[in-house]
């Protein structure tokens, strides 16, 4: 496969690491086509910004504070987050965009030795972190396709209720990338009921979740308020996919104070940038921004998917900025993949034996290059 797969072994004893994609140039290189002709499909990122951000940018408001460091509490970024999203001040922890809350809560919650659960296929990033730790990653497969790669919640209490060491910490995505797909109403909640139920009935402590929100302004249900209920659920949201800001890498984790406390004890100092904050304080109080985005991504998502069954490729539904398509082997993918390369359009590929190692997953952008692809699409064809 002539794209490098996000996950990386250096060395037997060490844990996997993230290995990032080729830069523009090197494919631009490789492939011998004009940089500007080339098209990122595989970070589900946006064309261009909010020109909102220009505006932000234009004022200069922080420049006089850029030799200094932001703000210990984020205080003002705090606030208009906890006005947007509907919890208390208390409540939330920024973090350089949803990984590195993801990175916090993996250092407050799985001890060197323990063990955290992931349904796959999700997020590389969660067996990484889990790794990292010094500590057992335990895969529990999703449902099918047929089922639309929905939590199997018996067989994650089942996981939970054998597992040895006991489960530290349970990653969640919904919607879930890289397979597209929001949960069923209902099954996150039942998955959390089930796991209270099971530490009542056998004296321990309910393990930890981590709900990653990352993608649920384009076609999901908060969870938030399963919080109430749950008092170790710690939910992540992001600035970097609704609001097309994923460069200025604004996160943030939501739960129970008591939580929040916890993890912020392993906060770094002034990670995200005076910059990032501005711009993320005059964006979050937007929501006809949010709203006008998610109108446009969801309008596009469906023209781009029609296009591409029309040149007779396989596009399973989506709740995100980015459909998943399937192809009849791990190698037609990959010819697939070598064939968009070649005419500068960058997929997301999927390593040999992974569950989806026969699909690509391809981020909704704008009508112009959408097109490219489409138009690629029929030239290619769909591999036996």
């Amino acid at each position: 496969m002539s794209q490098t797969t996000p996950v990386t072994f250096a060395s037997p004893t060490k844990p996997a690491g993230w290995t990032w994609e080729a830069t523009n140039q090197e494919v631009a290189a490789r492939y011998g086509v004009p940089i500007e002709q080339v098209v990122r499909f595989d970070q589900n990122t946006a064309p261009a910004p909010p020109s909102a951000v220009a505006a932000v940018l234009a004022a200069g408001v922080f420049e006089v504070a850029l030799s200094e460091y932001p703000p210990s509490d984020y205080g003002r970024l705090i606030k208009a987050a906890a006005a947007r999203y509907g919890v208390a001040r208390e409540e939330l922890l920024v973090g350089a965009g949803a990984d590195e809350i993801l990175d916090l809560v993996a250092k407050t919650f799985i001890p060197h030795g323990g063990s955290a659960l992931v349904p796959v296929p999700s997020y590389p990033m969660y067996a990484i972190l889990t790794e990292q730790r010094g500590a057992t990653v335990v895969r529990v497969p999703r449902r099918g396709a047929a089922d639309g790669y929905a939590l199997n919640v018996e067989a994650i209490r089942a996981a939970v209720r054998k597992a040895e060491p006991p489960i530290n910490l349970i990653w969640l995505c919904n919607p879930n990338n890289p397979t597209a797909t929001a949960e069923p109403a209902g099954v996150v909640a039942s998955l959390l009921d089930g796991l209270l139920a099971d530490a009542t009935a056998g004296g321990g402590l309910e393990p930890v979740v981590l709900l990653d929100e990352a993608y649920v302004e384009f076609g999901g249900e908060s969870d938030l308020p399963l919080r109430l209920s749950y008092p170790r659920l710690v939910v992540t949201r992001t600035m970097s996919k609704a609001y097309a800001i994923a460069g200025l890498r604004v996160g943030f984790g939501i739960a129970r104070p008591e939580l929040i406390d916890e993890i912020a004890t392993y906060r770094p100092p002034g990670s995200v940038s005076i910059v990032s904050v501005e711009v993320a304080t005059a964006l979050l109080p937007d929501q006809a921004l949010v709203d006008d985005r998610v109108e446009e991504v969801t309008a596009e998502r469906a023209r781009f998917a029609a296009g591409l069954r029309e040149a007779g490729w396989d596009v399973h539904p989506s709740a995100t900025n980015f459909v998943l398509v399937s192809f009849a082997s791990p190698a037609a993918a990959d010819v697939v993949a070598e064939a968009l390369l070649g005419r500068g359009m960058i997929p997301r590929t999927f390593p040999s034996g992974h569950p989806l190692d026969h699909c690509l997953r391809l981020t909704v952008r704008n009508r112009e290059q959408d097109d490219r692809l489409i138009a690629a699409a029929r030239e290619i064809g769909s591999p036996a």
